[in-house]
C-alpha cells in the first residue's frame, strides 16, 4: 500500500497486482530478506515485498533505483516459480582465461633455458623478452601484463643476476694484501 497526494489530500493507491500474491508469498519473501547474500538479491527482493504489499510497481522501482521494466521483470520472475532463489542473479564466468596454452610446465622449461641458446643477445629471461620468445617459438600470444601475472602466481620472482667468475685470478692474495696464494 502507497500513500500518495493528490490535491492536497492523501489517497491510498494499491497496485492490482498485490492482489496476484498471497500471504504465503509475502511470508517467504520476508524470510528471504534476511538470508539474502548479496545487495543485489536483496534489492530484488524488497522490490518485489514492496509489490507484493501493494506498492505501485513504479514505487517499487524507484525505492530500487532501477527502470520499472526492471521491477516488472523481478516481479514477473518471482511469480513464475514463487520462489525467491529465483531473483538471484545466474552465475557470472567472466572473461575468459588470456594465453591458455601457457603451462607451467612450459614457463619452467623456457626459464631453465639461457636466452642465447636461442640465439637472444641476454643472459637472462626479461618479461619483454620472454614474451617475445613464447610468441616466436611456441605461438603464444601473450601480453607482457598478463606473464608478469603467471609468473607471480607460479611463485616465480625476478633477482638481480650475481655475476661469479669461472676461474679464480691468480692475482687475486697480492690484490687483497697478502703476499701469497693460500
Amino acid at each position: 500500500m502507497v500513500l500518495i497526494e493528490h490535491n492536497g489530500v492523501m489517497a491510498e493507491n494499491r497496485d492490482p497486482r498485490a492482489s496476484e500474491f498471497t500471504s504465503q508469498d509475502r511470508r517467504r519473501l520476508r524470510r528471504a530478506l534476511p538470508q539474502a547474500q548479496s545487495v543485489r538479491l536483496f534489492r530484488r527482493l524488497q522490490a518485489v515485498l514492496r509489490v507484493a504489499e501493494g506498492a505501485s510497481v513504479a514505487a517499487a522501482a524507484h525505492g530500487a533505483a532501477v527502470d520499472r521494466s526492471t521491477a516488472h521483470r523481478w516481479v514477473k520472475r518471482y511469480q513464475q516459480g514463487r520462489r525467491s532463489e529465483r531473483l538471484a542473479d545466474a552465475p557470472h564466468p567472466g572473461r575468459p582465461r588470456q594465453a591458455d596454452e601457457l603451462e607451467e610446465g612450459l614457463l619452467a622449461q623456457v626459464l631453465a633455458e639461457d636466452p642465447r641458446q636461442h640465439g637472444y643477445r641476454a643472459t637472462t629471461w626479461t618479461v619483454p623478452l620472454l614474451a617475445t620468445h613464447l610468441r616466436e617459438a611456441y605461438g603464444c600470444l601473450v601480453s607482457e601484463r598478463t606473464l608478469r601475472r603467471r609468473l607471480h602466481e607460479q611463485r616465480w620472482r625476478w633477482k638481480r643476476p650475481r655475476y661469479v667468475y669461472q676461474e679464480r685470478d691468480p692475482q687475486v692474495a697480492q690484490k687483497k694484501g697478502r703476499l701469497s696464494a693460500a
